[in-house]
């Protein structure tokens, strides 16, 4: 599925909430999916900054994808993160790279963040951007 193809499909699942506070109990149940990360990932070396909560982003190429982990404190956050890793992930750096986080505005998110909020997805996307331009470089060394 395309990266396109999935921000879609999040559309369509926020959809069908009537409002806000339902759709914040879905995005802290998504941060409820996400796979446990090992503890060595928690450290200062993989912590976002730009954030509020505590952030911590991992990724790793395999066979030209790139597979994305990540934990968060705070549990909408954390959901948030789920939801880019879920996009994201399984992707190759130049899908990643090319494609934007369009769901954002679409399921109007943007505008129910606060601004410390806001600048930390801005950070866990950045982040996401900035391991595809890395593995991307790494692979036009081969």
């Amino acid at each position: 599925m395309t990266i396109h193809e999935i921000q879609n499909n999040i559309v369509k699942e926020f959809e069908q909430f009537a409002d806000w506070e339902e759709k914040y109990k879905y995005i802290i149940g998504l941060g409820k999916t996400l796979a446990p990360i090992d503890p060595s990932i928690r450290t200062d070396k993989y912590k976002l900054s730009g954030c509020q909560s505590q952030v911590w982003i991992n990724a790793k190429l395999e066979e030209g994808k790139i597979i994305f982990e990540a934990d968060s404190d705070a549990s909408i956050v954390k959901g948030l993160v789920a939801l880019l890793i879920r996009i994201y992930s399984n992707h190759t750096p130049d899908e990643i790279l090319s494609s934007r986080p369009e769901f954002i505005k679409k399921i109007g998110i943007d505008n129910h963040l606060s601004p410390t909020r806001k600048n930390g997805l801005g950070a866990m996307m950045k982040q996401i951007q900035m391991y595809a331009v890395a593995f991307k470089a790494l692979a036009n060394k081969k």
